[in-house]
């Protein structure tokens, strides 16, 4: 995900190329075959299914604020440091549906990919990951998918945040419409090693050996910002507890 370092704002918005508006229509084929009508509808069908992963972004978002700023009236502190958010680019959807071996339609889009809209809500503590997700997932509007917790159990590089898809409506004027949305809750302290851990290797063609030190030191860190995160914890529940 992209930063957007303003609390309670989302990250830019991205659209341009579309995708399929049927099973065997795309705007591929559409502009080989030079038709511009067809190549609009795309477009217009691509911009609008966008539209409603950016309302269901904002659903999602105003839950977070809600829950934080109740949280705030009672304890006299934000368990949410930033909310980030981000649309997948059309690029990115359209290798994904490649990838996988999905269909290249609307309807494919919307049943097969549970990552296009995506939330990530960076905590104080670890603790809190927990109590906000529990949060969430009690309202009686939002429906756990999947979940996946690498707080508990860290990828073998290191990474640690907890991933959950979740469900939610969103009313249109004319109609409610059920969206999924990829939720990220991590600590500081995570999004600091995920950051500099991704633009360390992204793309990097290291040579085995530097390659191999690199993963070495870097699972290190990743201890070491678990210990952090534990230590840290465990001081703010002295000074609550005075």
């Amino acid at each position: 995900m992209v930063a957007n370092k303003t609390k309670g704002k989302s990250m830019n918005e991205t659209e341009g190329a579309a995708i399929s508006g049927g099973t065997e229509n795309n705007l591929i084929s559409a502009l080989a075959a030079g038709n511009i009508a067809r190549m609009r509808d795309a477009l217009d069908k691509f911009r609008r299914l966008m539209s409603y992963y950016k309302c269901a972004i904002m659903e999602v978002e105003t839950k977070f604020r809600v829950l934080d700023e109740q949280f705030s009236s009672r304890h006299e502190r934000n368990p949410i440091d930033t909310i980030k958010s981000r649309l997948k680019s059309p690029e990115s959807i359209l290798e994904k549906l490649r990838r996988k071996g999905y269909e290249m339609s609307f309807a494919s889009v919307e049943k097969n990919l549970c990552d296009i809209a995506g939330v990530r809500v960076i905590c104080s503590f670890k603790d809190d990951v927990y109590m906000l997700a529990d949060s969430l997932l009690k309202q009686d509007d939002v429906a756990l998918v999947t979940a996946k917790d690498y707080i508990k159990n860290p990828k073998p590089n290191g990474y640690r945040s907890l991933h959950l898809i979740v469900e939610t409506p969103i009313f249109l004027q004319e109609e409610k419409r059920m969206m999924k949305v990829e939720v990220q809750l991590r600590t500081i302290a995570m999004e600091f090693w995920a950051n500099l851990e991704h633009k360390l290797r992204y793309k990097k063609n290291l040579p085995p050996e530097l390659a191999a030190a690199t993963a070495k030191r870097l699972l290190a860190c990743a201890s070491s910002s678990a210990e952090l995160d534990e230590e840290m914890g465990k001081i703010r529940n002295v000074i609550e507890g005075v």
